[in-house]
């Protein structure tokens, strides 16, 4: 078993890496939740994933190692298998002794049977034990990536070879002699090991194209030739049980699938259009499922903020900002938090993204009169303690959570809009209240998202003013980032190989709150304009989103490029 809380407990204590009863108060968090301290302590940001990898390898008196700054050879990512690696946390790193031995990377030392495993895998080589954090071999397992364009030409190649020796051989033909199946399990195994959100398949004229979404944004995977569509577009169609009959009809679906150990439920929707069917793939991993408000970027203060009003026993919570802003997953992590024996939480979602053990989760189904609305309805008759609502789309959903929110319930909900303060007239847009409005939600939370900086290349630099200026940077921007400095420490990604040559993994949020107080309930029961809720929710305080966001460059989470594209879009 991994290391026990009591042991890390006490090796923190020794060190008072902690103060007491903080370290006390984290303990019982984590037991109280069931989770490991030593994740407790990393997704939090109470302790850095090095640091605390350290402290455990003096624990199990083995070396330490960073994987993120190691260069594993291919050929030592070849000696164990990656679902093996993923499975057991145990990875070969580096040969040692002109290759008698192999340095292998273990996050749970004590797990004496994976090590075992690896032993045996390695026929006989000399095991030299390092420890490295959890988060570290899941990076570099991920460069047991396959490269889908080799897969597809060799797929093609083999077309290519059939149609040579039987010339009459049409290549639809060809294809009914390949696995097909190993076509589209290829791809979304690749969309898995990529990180991908969303998969595209579009058809052109001559070809179709694969995209992922990566990070927020789209990248061009491969091609393959337009003849292998229809079957390609077939067999995920067989998957998500759909018509194969229907070609000219949007259709809606879901897939379940197993990739690398892990469920992972898949959303497909297949349009026409002009050149054919194009197929949209939504894919949920259990990686949102593994956030808490610390980790998603909300900065200590708003942490405490929004910890503030989860422990109201009612009123709303709203989080705000465009699609695919991360509002859902904001909602989740506060779930996590709020999900405990002695409540009823019940949700209307559309679609349900994750699954929550001890929430009563409803998916929206129009087709069996289940609206957001309808649905919210019957949840408040249900006698829940909490309502989580997936989007507040029109007035009536809107009507019946703001009187949930005013009846004993604590809602959480999200809506479309540009910031914080736009928000409450958006809810006068919706025919609510002033006096509702201002009695009834306690936080709103405006949010985007921004790429981190990959950890494996990450580089420090300087950025002058008038460099600063030239990259497109506005006058406000400037005087945030520089104050009175006229050059400042900037970080970027070098584009290695783990980031697949982009500078980023993942993404970190940008934040604004309101926190509903009596001035800015006066100035909305007075019908006051964005601006004006703006610049009192600032006098009290607030860090705006541009704000958050600049610190985050200046932390060197993320890069004043990134910062611009995404307040610009």
């Amino acid at each position: 078993m991994a290391i026990s809380n009591d042991t890390l407990k006490a090796a923190l204590a020794e060190l008072e890496v902690l103060p007491a009863e903080r370290l006390e108060a984290v303990y019982q968090s984590a037991n109280d939740r069931g989770e490991p301290l030593a994740d407790f302590l990393v997704e939090r940001n109470i302790i850095t994933d090095e640091n605390l990898g350290r402290l455990i390898a003096d624990i199990y008196r083995i070396p330490y190692i960073n994987l993120r700054n190691e260069a594993i050879p291919d050929d030592v990512l070849r000696l164990v298998p990656v679902e093996m690696v993923k499975r057991s946390g145990v990875m070969p790193f580096r040969r040692l002794d002109d290759g008698a031995a192999v340095a292998v990377a273990v996050n749970d030392p004590g797990n004496l049977e994976a090590i075992a495993a690896v032993r045996k895998k390695l026929k006989g080589k000399e095991v030299r034990l390092h420890y490295a954090t959890r988060a570290d071999i899941e990076l570099a397992a991920a460069r047991y990536r396959k490269d889908i364009k080799s897969v597809f030409q060799a797929i093609i190649a083999e077309i290519d070879r059939k149609l040579a020796e039987k010339p009459d051989l049409s290549p639809e033909d060809a294809l009914k002699e390949l696995p097909i199946v190993q076509i589209v399990d290829t791809l979304l195994l690749y969309a898995y090991q990529a990180g991908a959100s969303d998969m595209h398949i579009e058809p052109r004229e001559k070809e179709a194209l694969v995209r992922f979404r990566i990070d927020g944004l789209m990248h061009d995977i491969v091609r393959y030739p337009k003849y292998m569509h229809d079957l390609v577009v077939t067999r995920l169609k067989i998957m998500g049980r759909l018509r194969t009959d229907e070609h000219f009809a949007a259709q809606d679906g879901k897939i379940r699938t197993v990739l690398e150990g892990e469920t992972v439920d898949i959303r497909i929707n297949i349009v026409p259009i002009i050149e054919g069917e194009k197929v949209v793939m939504r894919l949920l991993t259990e990686r949102g499922k593994h956030f808490y408000l610390e980790s998603i970027g909300l900065s200590d203060a708003d942490v405490e903020k929004t910890v503030r009003a989860m422990k109201k026993p009612f009123g709303m919570i709203l989080s705000t900002g465009p699609t695919g802003s991360g509002k859902t997953t904001t909602l989740y992590a506060m779930m996590k938090i709020l999900n405990t024996p002695e409540v009823n939480i019940t949700t209307i979602e559309d679609p349900i993204e994750y699954d929550i053990g001890g929430v009563s989760q409803i998916q929206v189904n129009p087709k069996t009169g289940i609206t957001f609305a309808a649905g919210l309805r019957a949840i408040v008759r249900q006698n829940p303690d909490i309502i989580m609502v997936g989007e507040i789309r029109d007035e009536e959903t809107a009507g019946i959570a703001v009187n949930s929110a005013m009846t004993g319930h604590l809602v959480l909900s999200t809506l479309h809009t540009n910031n914080a303060a736009t928000t409450l007239p958006r809810l006068l847009d919706m025919k609510i209240e002033p006096f509702l409005i201002a009695s009834s939600i306690n936080l709103i939370m405006a949010q985007r998202l921004v790429r981190r900086i990959c950890p494996k290349c990450r580089k420090s630099g300087t950025m002058t003013m008038s460099e600063a200026k030239t990259a497109g940077v506005s006058d406000d921007l400037a005087r945030r980032l520089f104050g009175k400095k006229k050059s400042l420490t900037v970080y970027a990604g070098a584009k290695c190989e783990l980031c697949r040559h982009t500078g980023y993994i993942g993404r970190v949020g940008i934040f604004e709150l309101i926190e509903m107080t009596e001035p800015i309930r006066k100035l909305i029961m007075s019908r006051a304009n964005a601006d004006e809720i703006e610049r009192e929710a600032i006098r009290q305080g607030m860090t705006t989103m541009l704000e958050d966001g600049v610190q985050k460059v200046l932390n060197g989470l993320t890069t004043v490029e990134e910062l611009l594209r995404t307040m610009h879009d």
